[in-house]
C-alpha cells in the first residue's frame, strides 16, 4: 500500500494533537471503541515479536483509591524537593486525571517472556520495556484518532503499584494511563501552556 500526501497530513495532525490529558469528562468509553484501541495496540512493534506488555483495566473502586493514595503521597514528596518558588508552581499543576477519567489502565512488562525466544534482547534486555513504550505510544495515537484523550501518571512508586496488583516477580510496572473524553481539545502541551517547560523540536546531530 502506498500512502498519499493527505495521509501524511492526517498523521501529522494526530501527532500534533496527541497531548497528555489530565482533565477528563466522566462519560464512559464505549466497549467497541476500547476493542479498536486494543487491536491497534497489538500492531505495535516489539523486540523478537515478544509482545511483552500486559494491560490491566482497573475497574475496582478500591484499587483505584489505593492508586490515588500512592499518587498523592508521591506527589507531595516530589513537591517538597523543589525550592519555594518552583514548589508553588508545581502545586498549581494538575498532574493526573485519576479523579475523573472513566478508564484507568495499568501496564506491566514481562522481564523474561517465553514469547520471542529471546531474539534481539539478549544483549539489550531493556528492549522489552522499550517495546512496551512503543505499544503505549501506538495506543496513544489510536486514542487521539478516536477523539479520546490519554494521560500518563508517572508520579508513582513502582514497587507499591506492583505490590498492589500482585502479578508476580516476572512482571514490572511500566505505566499507569488515564483514558477518556478530554474536557477540551488543545494542541499545546499542558506544561508548555502552564509555563513549566516549553515544547521544543529535537535537533538531529551529525557525527
Amino acid at each position: 500500500m502506498e500512502f498519499l500526501t493527505e495521509d501524511r497530513e492526517r498523521l501529522d495532525a494526530i501527532f500534533r494533537w496527541r497531548r497528555d490529558v489530565r482533565h477528563f469528562r466522566p462519560d464512559p468509553v464505549p466497549e467497541d471503541m476500547l476493542e479498536r484501541l486494543r487491536r491497534a495496540m497489538a500492531l505495535a512493534p516489539s523486540v523478537g515479536n515478544a509482545r511483552p506488555w500486559r494491560v490491566l483495566r482497573v475497574r475496582n473502586d478500591g484499587l483505584r483509591e489505593q492508586i490515588r493514595r500512592i499518587f498523592l503521597a508521591c506527589n507531595e514528596a516530589a513537591a517538597e524537593e523543589y525550592d519555594t518558588a518552583r514548589q508553588a508552581e508545581y502545586r498549581r499543576l494538575k498532574l493526573a486525571g485519576l479523579d475523573r477519567a472513566p478508564e484507568i489502565l495499568a501496564i506491566f512488562t514481562a522481564i523474561d517472556p517465553a514469547s520471542g525466544h529471546g531474539l534481539g534482547r539478549r544483549r539489550m534486555p531493556e528492549t522489552l520495556t522499550q517495546s512496551t513504550a512503543m505499544a503505549i505510544h501506538t495506543l496513544w495515537l489510536a486514542a487521539r484518532a478516536e477523539n479520546l484523550g490519554l494521560g500518563m501518571v508517572s508520579i508513582l512508586e513502582p514497587a507499591k503499584v506492583e505490590a498492589l496488583f500482585m502479578l508476580g516477580a516476572e512482571w514490572r510496572f511500566s505505566a499507569l494511563l488515564c483514558l477518556g473524553w478530554p474536557e477540551q481539545h488543545d494542541d499545546t502541551p499542558l506544561l508548555h501552556r502552564a509555563g513549566w517547560q516549553e515544547n521544543a523540536a529535537t535537533e538531529w546531530e551529525i557525527r
